[in-house]
């Protein structure tokens, strides 16, 4: 991850408007990476997994679910959260390098590639690939098109907001994040964007095959979601 991004994330943020703006996020992609699980049994990992409030969702469903985060807070965080849960597993990016060859069903990473430079995504890819099971799915989600505005995210998030009770608390939100330090990042670093040519191909070029999945996970439609297996 691009280190200014990984300091954003690992210190208090407003990303999240209201704490039921945080929980419904968070419920709403446990239960769209839930339904993606293969089998009961199943090794799942979620790579780059914030705060994942609501993983007990997903593990519930699993033989084991991985929760990996590079923002030492937040992972601690995740750590004390789910330390009763004996399916659930916090780790930092370093041991998911050394994990054995074709190990796991089902990885996803969502809400990532946007904050990890291209060749950085490549590696990444090249890692998934060796730790997931033949037959299993790698899921890369929530990402960002090159058309794709800052408003268009906005304008997501107030719909979302209204669905789902805290619409005003989004407006206040939108408001606080043109003076926080995301919109500072954001406007002098960007968010990495594919198309969804480029994203296939860097997806090939680890061994996948890809294809663009029916809908994204989370509440972004803007943004996409991408299926990948072994070839």
């Amino acid at each position: 991850m691009i280190t200014d991004w990984l300091e954003f994330w690992d210190n208090p943020h407003f990303i999240y408007v209201s704490a039921r703006h945080k929980d419904v996020h968070y419920r709403l992609v446990a239960t769209d990476i839930a339904a993606l699980v293969p089998k009961p049994d199943a090794r799942v990992l979620d790579y780059g997994s914030g705060e994942a409030l609501h993983a007990d969702i997903v593990a519930a469903g699993t033989g084991e679910l991985m929760l990996c985060e590079a923002a030492p807070s937040v992972r601690a965080g995740l750590e004390k959260r789910f330390a009763d849960n004996p399916k659930i597993r916090v780790v930092a990016p370093h041991e998911i390098a050394r994990m054995p060859e074709h190990s796991l069903d089902l990885i996803v990473m969502h809400s990532v590639a946007q904050y990890v430079t291209p060749t950085g995504a490549g590696v990444l890819f090249a890692l998934f690939h060796r730790i997931l099971k033949p037959d299993g799915l790698l899921v890369v989600s929530d990402v960002v098109q090159p058309q794709t505005a800052a408003a268009t995210d906005a304008w997501t998030l107030l719909r979302f907001g209204a669905a789902n009770g805290f619409f005003f608390a989004a407006l206040w939100g939108l408001t606080r994040t043109l003076l926080s330090d995301y919109w500072r990042l954001r406007s002098h670093l960007g968010l990495t964007r594919y198309a969804q040519a480029v994203i296939v191909d860097k997806l090939a070029a680890a061994g996948f095959t890809a294809e663009r999945a029916p809908a994204n996970i989370g509440h972004n439609q803007e943004r996409r979601t991408y299926f990948a297996r072994p070839r």
